[in-house]
């Protein structure tokens, strides 16, 4: 039996799927957590209407032209996503274009090998277009439920990157932690045929999660759900810092947050709004923030907030702002939030495709014009 083939960057592509992008131009994608709706009386979809409707949001991404579709992995009952390697598989034999990934793979609680062999296998079967994003996760339902000790929650997340990023470079792996018994040479297939697997990092907002990102020249992922995205622009300066005093080629900057685009602004409000609160309000009385209610969720629609709901226009404009502040290459929008109808989805994706994009990259080319402002 033969190894597969050693890392051999200089053999790849200079500009690979996770270079950094032209000064005037983001890249535009979606991600999800399968977010369970309700019927008409109420009571939750069943999570396998959620997986057949989240197919259908796949393939439409993919229609009307946007960059990326992720699934993010939760291992509780509002959200229907846990297999997320699984459901892109399904989803990479009815898209063409659209980049496969994960939003996050929680790997702390997984195996390091296993992952990188599932996302392999959706890179061949989708012809090159899987990428995964790693973290930590927000949520912890998965490590009682995979027999793990929350008191390890650090060192499982940098022992298992430290095993993943050996994994990745397609060599023979020699690797010894606590964790895990160690390896010693051995293989690990199916490899990636033309590229090693891009990987990101999706970070909070701490300094250690960015530099830890950056060691590993990985490009990266701010998860920005509340506040104002300009506040994260000192992080994106670390992390560009960071990765040129370790040595690494510049590598994509991107956001993700959540939102909903309709015809108008008042449209999108009205229909996003009573979702993201039962589902703002369920979470934070898990995690004790306090109840959310209309005064917060305007401030965060607002120009400089980060929820990213409105008409087309707006988005845009909010998005082409995000370029400036940050000089990010890739914004993913979150467009589900708790029982938001499938339609309503649906819509925004349209939108987001046919009217918020070409919109955007309209302001970026005139943006030396003024376009950008207010």
């Amino acid at each position: 039996m033969t190894s597969p083939p050693a890392s051999q960057p200089a053999s790849f592509p200079a500009a690979g799927p996770t270079a950094p992008v032209a000064a005037d131009r983001i890249l535009l994608g979606l991600n999800t957590f399968g977010d369970v709706g309700e019927n008409a009386d109420g009571s939750p979809q069943p999570h396998a209407q959620v997986l057949r409707q989240l197919l259908e949001q796949a393939e439409l991404a993919d229609a009307v032209g946007l960059h990326a579709f992720g699934v993010g992995e939760h291992h509780r009952k509002d959200f229907a996503v846990s297999a997320p390697e699984v459901f892109l598989a399904a989803a990479a034999a009815r898209t063409h274009q659209i980049r496969l990934g994960s939003a996050v793979t929680v790997l702390s609680s997984d195996d390091p090998i296993r992952v990188f062999q599932r996302f392999s296998t959706v890179d061949a079967l989708s012809n090159g277009r899987a990428e995964v994003m790693l973290g930590r996760g927000s949520f912890v339902e998965s490590f009682p439920l995979f027999g793990l000790d929350l008191a390890d929650y650090e060192v499982l997340f940098e022992e298992k990157l430290e095993l993943f990023d050996k994994v990745r470079s397609q060599k023979p792996v020699h690797w010894e932690g606590r964790t895990r018994p160690a390896l010693h040479g051995l293989s690990v297939y199916p490899p990636l045929e033309h590229h090693l697997l891009p990987t990101w990092i999706g970070v909070g907002g701490t300094t250690e999660s960015v530099l830890r990102c950056a060691q590993y020249g990985y490009p990266i992922i701010f998860a920005i759900i509340g506040g104002q995205p300009r506040a994260f622009g000192p992080l994106a300066d670390l992390y560009r810092e960071a990765m040129s005093q370790y040595g690494h080629p510049l590598q994509q900057v991107a956001t993700h947050s959540p939102g909903h685009v309709a015809a108008t602004d008042e449209q999108a409000r009205e229909e996003f709004f009573p979702h993201w609160l039962k589902l703002r309000n369920k979470l934070g009385a898990e995690r004790g923030w306090g109840p959310a209610g209309r005064a917060e969720f305007d401030t965060l629609c607002a120009p400089e907030g980060a929820l990213y709901v409105g008409s087309p226009d707006t988005v845009a404009r909010k998005i082409a702002r995000l370029k400036a502040d940050l000089g990010v290459d890739r914004f993913d929008l979150k467009y589900s939030s708790g029982p938001l109808p499938h339609p309503a989805m649906m819509r925004s994706i349209e939108l987001m495709g046919t009217a918020v994009a070409p919109r955007v990259s309209e302001l970026l080319g005139n943006s030396r014009a003024g376009e950008l402002k207010e």
